[in-house]
């Protein structure tokens, strides 16, 4: 009796401290970090866009899901032209938005973004994983507008919305994991990780990106927002698809599809996900993105896994310059 009296107790001071520890990390991070870019009220709610470099076109970030990956690639992108990226709402800087989280919505905000932040197109949209439907919807609502589209390991309706037993039971585990992770970010422990460098453990391409892009993306993981928009995201992902549908022919708008080597790199993290089942569905993706446009093409990253943004980003830089050129 005693020894659980004693183990709850440590439990409950280890809580408070770490929750103390989260709160006041916050608190100081809030007073000495500016946003790099600026806070955009669309209504009730700032969206945080941040844009660099110069040019005609202007390549436009949309992350992937729970993503904020462009603030590893913005300097790299801003030596060829101007890039403007962009949290969108529930993520980094931006304020949770009180609209659902799929991708009509999305597109209607990015747009009205673009008009309050007075971002004159041309756009050359790089949607990654998710964010291939946002971009691909906004190429056909506003197709005079987008000089072109670089997917980088999209999705697509056709093979999303057929998803196997084994792939439904996985975006399962991720909802439920985002679900805990809120807890885990309002009690601390997730930038206690963060802190002790766990995400680089996990994946260690994310030590080649200099430490002031890696502090921007981690900070956002930090933060419950972050979660609850991941997984209000991908409860509407299902929704997304549906929407995405009446985005099957984008004319001539140049478009290049990256594609990975796989989806989960095979890891002692990997070792129970269906790996053959996720692959599989992948090449029915990329086989139908390909006809998207009349003037498609795919580029290959043979190192990659789904996150070519940290395995590979030098491809999204290529295939950046192959539709500028």
């Amino acid at each position: 009796m005693n020894n659980q009296f004693l183990f709850n107790h440590f439990k409950l001071i280890f809580l408070s401290l770490t929750t103390t520890y989260h709160w006041l990390s916050t608190f100081w991070e809030k007073r000495q970090q500016v946003p790099p870019g600026k806070l955009i009220d669309l209504g009730g709610y700032k969206v945080h866009c941040y844009q660099k470099g110069s040019g005609d076109i202007t390549v436009v970030f949309d992350h992937s899901l729970g993503g904020i990956e462009g603030y590893f690639l913005i300097d790299e992108i801003a030596k060829i032209t101007k890039v403007f990226i962009y949290d969108r709402p529930g993520y980094g800087w931006s304020d949770s938005s009180p609209k659902k989280r799929c991708s009509q919505e999305i597109v209607y905000e990015l747009d009205q973004l673009f008009v309050k932040a007075d971002l004159s197109p041309p756009y050359l949209l790089v949607g990654d994983s998710f964010g291939s439907y946002n971009v691909r919807l906004y190429g056909h609502y506003f197709p005079e507008k987008v000089y072109g589209i670089v997917l980088t390991d999209g999705l697509h309706e056709k093979a999303m919305l057929k998803l196997p037993l084994s792939v439904k039971l996985l975006k399962s585990f991720f909802i439920s994991g985002f679900i805990m992770s809120i807890l885990g970010s309002t009690l601390g422990l997730i930038r206690i990780l963060g802190n002790l460098r766990v995400f680089e453990l996990i994946k260690p391409q994310l030590k080649k990106f200099n430490r002031d892009s890696l502090n921007i993306v981690k900070q956002s993981f930090y933060q419950p927002k972050h979660w609850l928009t991941m997984a209000r995201e991908i409860w509407n992902l299902e929704t997304s698809a549906k929407q995405v549908q009446k985005a099957n022919n984008l004319g001539n708008i140049p478009l290049i599809s990256i594609k990975s080597k796989t989806f989960f790199n095979p890891s002692i993290f990997t070792f129970f996900l269906p790996l053959k089942a996720t692959n599989k569905l992948r090449d029915v993706i990329h086989d139908e993105l390909l006809k998207l446009s009349s003037n498609s093409s795919q580029i290959l990253a043979n190192k990659s896994s789904h996150f070519v943004w940290i395995d590979e980003p030098e491809m999204i830089i290529l295939a950046i310059k192959k539709i500028i050129n």
